[in-house]
């Protein structure tokens, strides 16, 4: 069975977005088994100038990146990455998984963003939306869009 890592910074607060989480979990388990990993979310920077904001991002991205293995694939929530259709996004889970040699790791970042070090490790920046979201409503989105890939690329009813 596939290994899935999300790693994630900050924790799931709300009550019905663990509900959520828990329900996408539940789902995937017939086709992977997933490991999701919380890294503490710092404090916000006092004086949000664009130094203060890099070197948040680097200390609070520190963790996850030592957690990532060369031989991984990395997909990284990003505001700037690329959007595709849940199709695109199921036949990218699926060149993924085909050639892996480690995990399958989904990232996603803090309030201020990603540091430019855990940008360059992406093998793939996805989009979630043009829209902003919360980085806890992030997880649950990418938990569903992860379940409706593995769907698609079984040739499951889920997707129309």
């Amino acid at each position: 069975m596939i290994k899935i890592k999300f790693l994630v910074v900050g924790n799931l607060k709300e009550e019905y977005l663990r509900k959520m989480s828990d329900e996408y979990l539940k789902r995937l388990s017939k086709f992977a088994s997933i490991n999701i990993i919380e890294f503490k979310e710092l404090e916000l920077p006092k004086d949000l100038n664009e130094i203060n904001i890099q070197k948040h991002l680097e200390k609070e991205d520190e963790p996850i990146i030592k957690s990532i293995k060369n031989e991984d694939y990395l997909v990284l929530l990003d505001l700037h990455g690329k959007s595709v259709s849940s199709e695109a996004f199921a036949d990218i889970i699926s060149g993924a998984i085909k050639t892996l040699r480690g995990n399958l790791i989904i990232a996603i970042g803090g309030t201020l963003g990603i540091s430019k070090a855990l940008l360059n490790r992406a093998n793939f920046r996805l989009k979630i939306s043009d829209l902003t979201f919360t980085h806890q409503f992030c997880r649950v989105i990418a938990l569903e869009q992860l379940y409706r890939a593995f769907k698609i690329n079984n040739h499951e009813a889920y997707h129309h």
